[in-house]
């Protein structure tokens, strides 16, 4: 119970540290995984099948349960720099490296480093080898702040699903990067209809809409919101991908 509510306050905390805008800086620990794979296919809990098509390149991290917030983290930005003082053997100094959030680093119940209500980063080879040097124990101490999410071109809708069961996967997120809460309006629709996290970066409804073309109105966690008219054509397929001509700042 005791540990249930110092995850709670946690992430309190950093939701109203992320809408303020504060640079402050946390303690937490960084390992790395997926070393002899493609870092381009380590999506995981999100559902980014590829994050260079997400648009968010191979510095990316996998999130312990009191970062990644149930998926909410999707898409979300930290600059990391390894704690030279805690550990200056194998510490970069001068080295900072920013990732997205774009997977979960599961409990166990052998105390492992992604148990909450730890704060821990298990990123991606190339990520972690900018902060620290290669040989180390695989495992450092890190301090992290949110930053803002620099993205190229528009924010992105994948449609997945069927006729009565339509999935959404919204990529390349700026600004502060995680989606607290999604719309959709076909053009035969009257009103907006909201969406539920499905998984990760994959939201759903239950309406049809095929044939139609494709509105969304998204919000970050941040409270900033955009609207995306007319986005996707009539004459869309699922498994097609959209790009926008907006982004959030």
């Amino acid at each position: 119970m005791v540990a249930l509510q110092v995850v709670w306050l946690f992430l309190f905390c950093c939701v109203f540290l992320v809408i303020k805008g504060t640079n402050a800086w946390f303690n937490g620990h960084a390992t790395y995984y997926g070393a002899s794979e493609n870092p381009a296919t380590l999506g995981g809990a999100c559902g980014y099948e590829n994050t260079f098509r997400a648009g968010f390149g191979i510095n990316t991290a996998a999130l312990s349960g009191a970062l990644f917030r149930s998926g909410e983290a999707c898409g979300a930005c930290y600059q990391l720099r390894c704690d030279a003082r805690q550990d200056p053997k194998w510490c970069l100094r001068s080295g900072t490296v920013t990732i997205t959030a774009t997977n979960f680093c599961p409990s166990n119940n052998n105390g492992g480093w992604c148990n909450a209500p730890r704060q821990h980063f298990d990123m991606s080879a190339p990520a972690f080898f900018r902060i620290a040097r290669q040989g180390n124990e695989g495992i450092i101490p890190v301090i992290y702040r949110r930053v803002p999410c620099k993205r190229r071109g528009g924010v992105r809708f994948t449609l997945k699903g069927q006729s009565n069961f339509n999935m959404v996967m919204i990529t390349n997120i700026g600004g502060s990067g995680d989606v607290k809460a999604a719309w959709i309006k076909g053009s035969k629709t009257r009103q907006w209809v909201q969406m539920h996290r499905n998984w990760g970066a994959n939201w759903q409804s239950s309406i049809d809409v095929s044939s139609q073309r494709l509105s969304f109105r998204i919000t970050l966690v941040d409270g900033k919101t955009l609207l995306f008219s007319n986005v996707v054509p009539p004459t869309w397929k699922f498994g097609q991908t959209f790009a926008s001509q907006l982004q959030f700042a």
